[in-house]
């Protein structure tokens, strides 16, 4: 399936249904009163967040969805039905946001989580609605209002615990391998991956963490360079980054600049992505001496601002010093998501705001253990 992480589409809540004028006549009863029922409101449209879908591909072709019209009102004092809803899928992790106003409606980070984008129009009323002592005949009543309309940018921020970044043939997709089932293209061009990709790494029984690989970065990328800056907002939701540095680069390019060029795309691109915590990698160790290898390392990791939580030497082909870091990561992400279940409780214990939720929530290939160190299974 082709990964789509953008579309724009156009989303209108249904109308709402107008009232009417009616009286009631019977036999015996030539002035029985208005009886003009109300119209029903319109549908609105929702879009909740599906763990089936993975891509946007199906908001490419088809542009407009619209919820149904609120029925008009009926004689008999006969309210007309209420429009159905229109319920759009989209995956977990789907930011939506106004196209012309720029504002961000809201975030599906959870299954089943659910968004209202546009509200259905209110019922009109019937001229039953209009009787009085004084006015026994009503021959007024009221049309229903018409359904919000809004031009929508969906956006697909996949969700993980761990980012892995790095210029073009760093070894991410081989290091990728390295721990996976899956089998990412590996070649000796830039940008052989194409699209980002999740996995799930097992280190021990009941512990799990989500890993998250980009396509490479260069210069430039934060401004549109390349392919990267099109999945740099993939990563802001990761707790954890992961710079991968190719520590004996066979063009021969200088480890510590090429380190620093993804410093500054970071920063040019987020701020708050920039200062995310990070773990300093050097790959490719395999290529030379070990010790010049812990020698270059150590200089990359003086000469970044921000400074790295912990420095690995690891072969991603030879799978050498990878069972340490992923051990690291899970008690990183362990001790990350611990922090912030304590900060939400004590900030729900605290502080007490009331708004309208922006969220309503609706009521009612796993490979064997792997014996030589954690188990990481790939999910596309």
């Amino acid at each position: 399936m082709k990964f789509v992480d953008e579309a724009v589409v156009r989303v209108e809540a249904g109308d709402g249904g107008n009232g009417i004028i009616s009286f009631r006549r019977e036999k015996y009863i030539p002035r029985g009163g208005p009886d003009g029922g109300d119209g029903g409101d319109g549908g609105n449209v929702y879009l909740v967040a599906s763990e089936d879908l993975n891509t946007l591909v199906d908001y490419r072709f088809t542009k407009h969805y619209a919820a149904e019209r609120g029925k008009n009102g009926g004689t008999a004092d006969c309210t007309g039905a209420k429009g159905a809803d229109l319920i759009l899928q989209v995956p977990v992790g789907t930011r939506i946001t106004d196209l012309y106003s720029g504002e961000v409606i809201g975030d599906l980070n959870k299954p089943k989580e659910r968004l209202c984008v546009a509200r259905g129009g209110r019922h009109g009323f019937g001229n039953t609605h209009f009787k009085s002592a004084t006015n026994q005949a009503p021959r007024q009543k009221t049309n229903g209002t018409k359904g919000e309309s809004r031009q929508l940018k969906l956006e697909m921020l996949l969700v993980s615990d761990v980012g892995l970044v790095g210029l073009p043939n760093a070894g991410k997709s081989t290091f990728v391998r390295s721990v996976s089932a899956a089998k990412p293209k590996v070649a000796d061009y830039p940008f052989t991956t194409l699209v980002p990709s999740l996995g799930v790494v097992r280190t021990t029984q009941g512990r799990s963490f989500v890993i998250e690989d980009i396509p490479g970065l260069i210069e430039g990328a934060s401004e549109g360079a390349g392919l990267g800056h099109r999945f740099l907002k993939h990563l802001e939701r990761c707790r954890v980054l992961v710079h991968l540095v190719d520590v004996f680069p066979v063009d021969n390019s200088d480890p510590v600049e090429n380190a620093l060029i993804i410093e500054k795309e970071l920063k040019e691109y987020a701020h708050s992505l920039y200062e995310k915590p990070r773990y300093l990698v050097a790959n490719k160790v395999d290529l030379g001496d070990e010790d010049e290898a812990q020698q270059i390392l150590d200089k990359i990791a003086s000469s970044l601002e921000v400074v790295p939580s912990k420095t690995f030497l690891i072969s991603g082909l030879q799978k050498t010093g990878v069972n340490a870091l992923l051990y690291a990561l899970q008690e990183m992400v362990d001790t990350m998501k611990s922090a912030e279940t304590e900060n939400g409780k004590e900030k729900n214990a605290d502080t007490f705001v009331w708004t309208e939720p922006l969220v309503e929530k609706k009521e009612d290939r796993v490979r064997d253990d792997d014996e030589e160190g954690p188990e990481f299974i790939y999910r596309a």
